[in-house]
């Protein structure tokens, strides 16, 4: 191999001659190099390549952990706001529950029940074997579960509404109501009508039924709801109290020994109003017991021995 050098300001020329193994070096040396160069370019483009690749990754990592920890806050929202609004719903069912089991009392002391009977203060008594094939509830199922308990709930409320209006009218109206007998104990000593005076022998109209106490200071009951318009002494009558049941009615009761009401007191139906006495034109302890409609006496006989008529 020959090389040849050539001077650029004075044009002369120079020429080397390469043999053996001079000449195999330097052609290794002309071309590996460009090699070396291109072998090292490329392995920089891929370092650059895989740094650029494990950046892409990395973000798109981070930005799928981004996304799940927003979609993980939204469950954790939307269960929250789940929860909140069964507990709101559960909260007014106990409320509704409350008012019913009022509601369910009232009724039974309206209607004479039992206490020991109808407890609206404890729990229903359950039991029975348990069942095999069990399933616990998920999430739709409480809600489907819940529902109907509410319209079982509203249901029932309006039952026992209804019901309560139509007892409560008919308690009031019983209240008014004029029946039953001004003592507890005693019998009917003298009737209504004709009948020989005990203290002329003379044959007279008793206006009202007679009810031998057999002994002083009995309770007198009112027979109805009323207003007292007298509470005092009249002649004949000794102590008595008369009231006012409204449309038409006037109960009186006479011979008293004590009076417990003035004029003007409201009275409940039951109240005890006197206590039996002999005040007055009377031959021993006893109630004389009156029934006046529209101004005028009328026979007791159906009052006494009604209950709600």
């Amino acid at each position: 191999m020959k090389i040849i050098f050539v001077d650029a300001s004075h044009g002369a020329s120079r020429s080397i001659t390469v043999k053996g193994w001079t000449r195999l070096a330097l052609s290794l040396c002309l071309l590996g190099l460009p090699m070396l160069i291109g072998y090292g370019a490329y392995l920089v483009a891929e370092a650059r390549g895989t740094k650029v690749s494990r950046d892409e990754t990395a973000e798109s990592w981070i930005e799928s952990l981004r996304e799940q920890q927003a979609d993980l806050a939204k469950v954790k929202t939307d269960a929250y706001s789940r929860l909140e609004a069964l507990t709101i719903r559960l909260a007014n069912l106990q409320a509704r529950l409350v008012r019913l089991d009022a509601l369910g009392e009232k009724l039974s002391g309206v209607a004479g029940l039992p206490a020991k009977d109808f407890n609206f203060k404890n729990d229903p008594s359950l039991g029975g074997p348990e069942a095999q094939d069990e399933t616990k509830l998920t999430d739709p199922d409480l809600q489907n579960e819940i529902e109907a308990l509410e319209k079982r709930i509203a249901q029932r409320q309006r039952q026992l509404e209804l019901l309560n209006s139509v007892m409560t009218e008919r308690h009031s109206l019983a209240e008014f109501d004029v029946s039953g007998r001004p003592i507890i104990g005693g019998y009917i000593s003298s009737e209504y009508g004709r009948r020989l005076d005990p203290f002329t022998g003379n044959l007279a109209v008793h206006q009202g039924v007679d009810f031998n106490t057999g002994r002083l200071g009995e309770d007198v009951f009112a027979l109805a709801a009323g207003v007292v318009n007298f509470s005092g002494t009249k002649d004949g009558f000794g102590q008595l109290v008369q009231i006012d049941h409204g449309n038409g009615y006037e109960t009186l009761y006479a011979h008293d020994q004590k009076l417990l009401v003035k004029e003007g007191d409201v009275v409940k139906k039951g109240q005890v109003i006197a206590l039996s006495g002999t005040s007055g034109r009377s031959t021993g302890p006893h109630v004389h017991f009156e029934v006046h409609k529209n101004g005028r006496v009328v026979d007791p006989a159906a009052y006494i021995h009604s209950t709600i008529r």
